[in-house]
Order: structure tokens, then sequence, then C-alpha cells
């Protein structure tokens, strides 16, 4: 078989080694190899059933293996013809999900290969290539749709899908849950009706923001079967259905950052709370900071806790035991970017946090780290403005929990849906007459 090569077209590391480990198996069953790049699904399919050796099973990791190859392959077909690529996306089961350049189309290449396995229908592949040559065909020929991202007709690259779709971002909301419940057991029309009043009165938001609540907030709402409630339904429109919490329930929040600023500078902050004293720094963590490291991640690192983290679970802050369901409708979503978080055990830790006492002790640090090194502080913008974000995080999320308005909850989100918020604020201002609000 003809091998791609992973760093022209970048691939993940487990699609790439399972594709080889199953072109592997099918040349040992065939005794000869089998281009999975080439040869018709058909034939492909004979070979995949000698090494599935019986009808494909769902659930056996064997054969999960066998659907992340022949992933892996479909992927690298319509690399090659369509220039499509990979990208970051936490929704998807491979951990990332393929985009195309020229039209705004994902496609899940693991969900794919799994359906056609699991119907013994590989050929199906052939025709999802079809749709997908066909309907990029039409936008050749039509408006780029990548002119809604900045008004030029350029192609679309794995940033610009990043940061469309993958839910990187996260922000702890405070909600109602009466207004969530109520807002969830409400018909999608009503929900519709409600929103379109918000937008006439939300005066100061963009017309271009306008538009794009009713094209995909309004009409969405709109095309749900107006016979049952929203939860009823939120396994057909999840997004939809969490986003009607956030904007009709939520009454407090933080602002949003990414994943990883929260799980390895925010969170241990919180954790770490007010030190007095220092552990003393090794050589190599001193050669770090002459080197221009800057010292708040040094902090984060060295300083131990002074309240206890688990040692597993969401963020490195909570057990899993306290991670749970906003309503019991959602039970039926695979993959929620909405969840309810028990703050029981976090809120005396949040009581305790005092944003300027923390900030004085980083500072405290980092002078006694610059001594100890033998060179000034290290002290950049960037640093300043790390700390700055963080501080002001917890900040929000300590207020949210005293207040005890309502449940904590996590939300996940996109960069471009953390960008829209001050929009959302503006039509949840709008909603202040809605029945529901009151």
């Amino acid at each position: 078989m003809s091998q791609p090569d992973p760093q022209a077209h970048p691939v993940p590391q487990h699609v790439h080694q399972a594709q080889l480990q199953v072109a592997a198996a099918l040349e040992k069953a065939e005794g000869k190899p089998v281009d999975l790049l080439k040869a018709p699904w058909a034939d492909v399919e004979k070979s995949v059933v000698k090494v599935l050796g019986g009808p494909f099973q769902v659930n056996n990791p064997e054969h999960q293996t066998v659907a992340l190859g022949v992933a892996g392959a479909f992927a690298m077909r319509l690399i090659m013809e369509h220039q499509a690529f990979w990208f970051p996306n936490r929704d998807s089961p491979e951990g990332a999900t393929l985009g195309f350049p020229e039209a705004i189309i994902m496609l899940s290449p693991f969900g794919a290969a799994m359906d056609a396995l699991s119907q013994a229908k590989l050929g199906r592949l052939e025709d999802l290539a079809a749709d997908i040559r066909r309907s990029l065909g039409q936008a050749r020929f039509g408006t780029n749709p990548a002119q809604a991202l900045g008004g030029q007709s350029q192609k679309l690259t794995p940033v610009d899908y990043q940061r469309l779709f993958d839910p990187g971002f996260l922000q702890f909301v405070v909600v109602d849950p009466k207004k969530a419940t109520t807002t969830l057991e409400t018909k999608p029309d009503v929900l519709a009706r409600d929103v379109r009043n918000a937008l006439n009165r939300a005066q100061e938001l963009p017309a271009e923001a306008r538009q794009q609540f009713e094209g995909q907030i309004v009409q969405s709402l709109q095309r749900l079967d107006p016979s049952k409630s929203l939860i009823e339904q939120a396994e057909r429109a999840p997004r939809l259905a969490e986003l009607m919490v956030h904007l009709f329930a939520t009454v407090n929040g933080t602002g949003s950052a990414p994943e990883d600023f929260w799980h390895d500078i925010v969170l241990p902050l919180l954790f770490i709370g007010t030190p007095t004293s220092f552990p003393p720094l090794d050589e190599e963590e001193l050669e770090l900071y002459r080197q221009g490291a800057d010292p708040l991640p040094l902090f984060v690192d060295v300083v131990p806790h002074a309240h206890q983290a688990p040692d597993e679970g969401l963020l490195g802050a909570f057990e899993m035991g306290e991670i749970g369901l906003l309503h019991p409708g959602f039970a039926r979503v695979g993959a929620l970017r909405l969840i309810r978080i028990d703050s029981t055990r976090i809120k005396p830790i949040l009581a305790g946090f005092d944003a300027n006492k923390l900030g004085g002790a980083v500072k405290a640090f980092g002078d006694a780290v610059a001594k100890a090194a033998g060179k000034e502080p290290n002290e950049t913008p960037q640093g300043k403005e790390m700390l700055h974000a963080s501080l002001t995080l917890l900040s929000d999320l300590q207020r949210g929990v005293a207040t005890g308005q309502g449940e904590l909850c996590l939300r996940r989100l996109t960069e471009a849906e953390a960008a829209s918020e001050r929009a959302l604020g503006a039509v949840r201002k709008g909603l202040q007459g809605s029945l529901i609000i009151t």
C-alpha cells in the first residue's frame, strides 16, 4: 500500500498508527498488500471481513481499531482529493474532525467508518465522498462560505475550523434551576418568539449580530417539532437546548478562558491559597528563570497546595461524583457541554480566596526566585496579563458561588462562542420581559 506522509498532511498520531496497523493486518490476511488509498471500498471490505473474523461488533476494541484505520484511509483520500485537513475537536470520538477549505463541511471519518462497517456496506464511504464532492462543487460556483469569517473570499484553515467548532474554552455559570427547567420544558416556538422579541428590544446589538441570532437561533428553534418541549428534543439539538438554558437561566458567571489555562494555572492557584513561605528551587528551575521563564507557572509548579485537590477528576479540581445533569432529560445526550457542578466542597475554599493577597504572594515568590537566580525579576506584559486574568476569573467564580442564586455549572464553548458572549448578554437583557425570566 502506498503510505501517506503524516508530516505532509498532519494526521492525529493514533489515527495514523491504526491505519498502518490495519494495512498490515489486511496484507497478512490476503498475502499481498491492499492499497487503502486507491482500492475500491467493495474490495477493501472483502479483506476487512477476513480480519474481523465475522460481523462487525461496535463494542469490540479490536474492531474499533479496524474502524479507526479505515477512517484514517478514508480521510486521507479526501485530503488528497480536496485538500481536506484534520483539526482538533474535543466533541469528536477521535479527538479531531475533518474540515474542508472551500466550504464549511465537517466530517467524522471514524463515525462514517463505524456506520458503514456496522451495516456491512463499506461502499457507503464512496457515496459519502460523492456527496462531499457535490457539495464542494456547488460551493465553488456559489458564494464562498469563507467570506462569513471576514468578508474575503479566502480558503478556510484548520485554525478557522477549530475556532468555530472545537469547544476548547470553559466558563463557569450560575444557573437558576427553576428558570432552567421552565426553559427546557417550554415549546420551541414559544422560545423562538421570546428570543425574537428580545432581539427587537436589544437596540445596542449590532444589526449583523441581530441577523445572526435570527438566522442561527430563532430559525433553529422554529425547525424543531412545535408539539414537543425543548428538552424532549435535546438529543436532536443538544447545543441549542444548552444555549437556551444559558440565555434564559444564567444569573451569574465568570469570563471564558481556554481549558488548559483553567487546568494548569487558574484552579491550581485556588488550591495553593496564600503561602507565606516558598520551597527552594533546584538548579534546573533557577536556570529556566534565568532564561526568562515567567514566575507564575513556576509558582504553580513548585508551591504546595494549602487545600487538597482531587488526585483525578475534572480539571484537577472536581471529583467525578460532584458532576451531574442540570435536567434529567440531558441523560439522552451523548456529549454535553453544560454540566452541573456540586460546589459544596469548593465553596469554603473560594470563601477564603483573596485576590490581593494571592497576587502579592506571587510577586513575593518572583522576587525570591530572582534573588536566588541572581538576576532582576522577570516582569513581562504577558506575565502580568496572565496573573490578572487568573485573579479575575477566580474572583468571578468566588462571587458567583457566594451569591447562592442557583446551581454552579461548567459550560464548554468554542472560541467563536466565547467572542459572542457580549452579544448574548444584550439579548439576555432584552429577555427581561419574558415570562420565563420573570
